[in-house]
């Protein structure tokens, strides 16, 4: 069967299909635990749950143990659980289990199989259950999306709103960990009370480690055309281990955005943002305003020669950096009354 979305996923298990194989993969642990805790509580009644619950790691059972587990049937219950963690570590005989499962499920069984598949595998094992089960691919979240899904998470977890300058500052401190950020956002909640808010100064307050600068608030800074600040600020990212290829890249990404509201509106840069960045919309709409199309065109003109510059010229990344920011600066706006 073809694979499917975490949302569609959801769905399933909404639904309480007959129950089957599901096939968890992908590098983000946290993802994958999480869908694995879904399934559970969507097929497991909790009456009978010490009948019908069993956890396995690949690594520590051969063959004819996960065969004898996944052939008890359900006790007093419609769905029996089987849950197997670390797949990639699964013998030859017990991969043949597994995908002689996946094809066809006893009734009532519900059989979730977890791996972090090797980089470079050629096992047709995983090709095998990809087909057989139903299959999520989780992924490790990009820098991009992590405010956003942080954000999701404080009102889905907690009934919190994180500002986005927090979530920002939390995930230029933390990375793209969602461990760590799940933690830090449950202290923040208990820090919080019986507010619904969370602000910056509340991250400030709870000690998180904050950058003393915050690589997405110069990104704004560039696309609000405050180019003296943005110079002032580089020599911090640059000391806190950005590099320059990186902020090229960066900037690239919020200018394209600033783009297509120039082309056309708030709804096409809607249509175009992946969902955990919607909320940028609110931002990149009134920025957008300082800037025409054509400004836009020649400022990306810029970013490329930079890019070229950074991997092939002896230059160092402060002073690419600089000179292309003197170079955005020099690209005046056309509309009377704007300052850059």
């Amino acid at each position: 069967m073809p694979q499917i979305s975490y949302d569609q996923l959801q769905r399933t298990l909404r639904d309480r299909a007959a129950g089957g194989a599901f096939f968890f993969h992908g590098d983000e642990d946290f993802f994958r635990e999480e869908a694995v805790s879904r399934v559970v509580s969507a097929y497991l009644d909790e009456a009978t749950r010490d009948f019908n619950f069993d956890q396995l790691r690949g690594s520590d059972v051969d063959g004819e143990a996960l065969a004898s587990v996944i052939a008890t049937p359900p006790m007093m219950a419609e769905h029996r659980v089987v849950v197997l963690r670390d797949a990639q570590g699964l013998g030859q005989k017990a991969r043949e289990v597994v995908e002689a499962t996946a094809k066809s499920p006893e009734p009532g069984l519900v059989l979730v199989v977890s791996a972090s598949i090797p980089s470079g595998s050629k096992a047709k094992f995983y090709d095998e259950l990809k087909k057989a089960a139903v299959s999520v691919e989780f992924n490790p979240l990009a820098a991009d999306d992590a405010p956003g899904w942080l954000m999701e998470e404080a009102r889905q977890a907690h009934g919190l709103e994180l500002d986005a300058d927090a979530a920002r500052a939390i995930v230029s401190a933390m990375g793209v960990e969602l461990g760590m950020l799940t933690s830090e956002l449950k202290k923040l909640a208990a820090y919080a009370v019986d507010r619904k808010r969370i602000t910056l100064d509340d991250v400030k307050a709870v000690g998180g480690s904050i950058p003393r600068q915050d690589r997405w608030a110069w990104f704004d800074l560039v696309s609000e055309r405050r180019f003296r600040e943005a110079l002032e600020a580089l020599p911090v990212l640059l000391e806190q281990g950005e590099n320059g290829v990186g902020l090229v890249i960066g900037m690239g990404g919020q200018l394209l955005k600033v783009g297509i509201v120039c082309a056309g509106g708030q709804s096409a840069l809607e249509r175009e943002l992946k969902p955990f960045q919607r909320w940028m919309a609110r931002r990149i709409v009134p920025v957008a305003r300082k800037w025409t199309l054509p400004e836009v065109d020649a400022a990306l003109g810029e970013l490329l020669r930079t890019d070229r510059l950074l991997k092939s010229a002896s230059m160092s990344d402060r002073q690419a950096m600089e000179e292309l920011l003197l170079r955005l600066w020099a690209i005046r706006p056309q509309r009377e009354g704007r300052a850059a």
